[in-house]
């Protein structure tokens, strides 16, 4: 894993060299109380890692339970994390230690039903790609391509395990890939990679339901955009869209209390395959990670319009999968 700082102001990044040895990593994830990383090992013989900051310690690496691991999430009490296996379609819970490593996991999962989507190349079987928990605490939900399928549990925080209470299926081959939720709590916004489109869902935190609207267009004309991750503003303003294979990032501004997208533009990212974004803490920046041109965009975020400047030229970083500001 990479390490570099930037500049909050002009998002300037430097280079500081190696943070953690450790195989594959491809998505990032920090603990609620800022001292531990996590980290997926992306192979075939999947794994978590765990790395304390303050000295750049790797404190462990446990098996994910599944094959090719892509994404994961602390649950905000700190005490479980939640991981997606893609190739193996499952997803795993394992226990969070006091010094911020990582126990043997308490669950997994695998999607069995329904039956995958009717893509013969992407949906070929489960294909779990991400997992997170709802604003209000209450539920973690699992994004699954393959199945079309968002998959709603309740974790039982004494035992770690997962228990499934509703789960919501999108269109056949949409191919789901990453679920964000509006700072209200009542909505969430899914990109579909396969589809290329995004929908605005309703969530109900009392059941946990999801329901998955109509499928809207992501400005990319008739280029396959394979739409990778969408990132919502802190005041629920503003909606950020990346497209693969536009190279770009579609913005919306987000209105009805987040019951609606409207399309406002497409803005080049300079780069090549933007797989994942993160805003700054301050929300002031936006960071692009793109794979194939190895390299980290950074955009000056305007508050009153959402209108994105390019801040510097792209950062060079190999295999640019994952950005993740602190």
């Amino acid at each position: 894993m990479g390490f570099a700082t930037y500049d909050a102001t002009t998002g300037r990044i430097t280079d500081r060299g190696v943070l953690a040895e450790t195989g594959d990593p491809s998505f990032l994830a920090l603990h609620p109380n800022g001292r531990t990383l996590y980290t997926v090992n992306e192979r075939e013989d999947g794994g978590v890692t765990a790395v304390r900051l303050a000295d750049r310690h790797v404190l462990g690496t446990r098996s994910s339970a599944g094959a090719g691991p892509c994404h994961l999430s602390v649950h905000p009490s700190g005490r479980w994390l939640l991981s997606a296996n893609y190739n193996s379609g499952s997803v795993a819970v394992h226990p969070i230690d006091a010094d911020g490593g990582l126990g043997e996991h308490t669950d997994v999962i695998r999607h069995s039903s329904p039956p995958p989507g009717p893509d013969p190349d992407r949906q070929d079987g489960p294909h779990a790609h991400q997992i997170v928990t709802s604003p209000d605490g209450g539920h973690v939900l699992a994004v699954d391509l393959g199945t079309d399928t968002v998959y709603t549990y309740r974790l039982d925080q004494a035992k770690g395990t997962l228990t499934e209470v509703s789960r919501a299926r999108s269109r056949p081959g949409a191919g789901p890939r990453h679920l964000t939720f509006h700072p209200g709590g009542r909505y969430a916004y899914l990109a579909n990679e396969l589809d290329n489109t995004v929908t605005v869902c309703a969530y109900a935190p009392a059941t946990g339901r999801v329901t998955i609207g109509d499928p809207q267009p992501t400005g990319t004309g008739d280029v396959t955009s394979y739409p990778s991750q969408i990132l919502v503003t802190a005041d629920g303003r503003f909606a950020y869209f990346a497209n693969r294979g536009h190279n770009s990032l579609t913005r919306y501004a987000i209105e009805s209390k987040g019951a609606r997208l409207r399309f406002l533009d497409t803005v080049p990212v300079r780069g090549d395959w933007p797989r994942h974004t993160a805003f700054s803490p301050d929300g002031g920046l936006l960071f692009v990670a793109n794979q194939r041109s190895s390299s980290v965009t950074v955009f000056q975020v305007d508050r009153g319009n959402g209108e994105l400047r390019l801040a510097d030229e792209p950062f060079a970083s190999p295999v640019a999968v994952c950005a993740l500001p602190l």
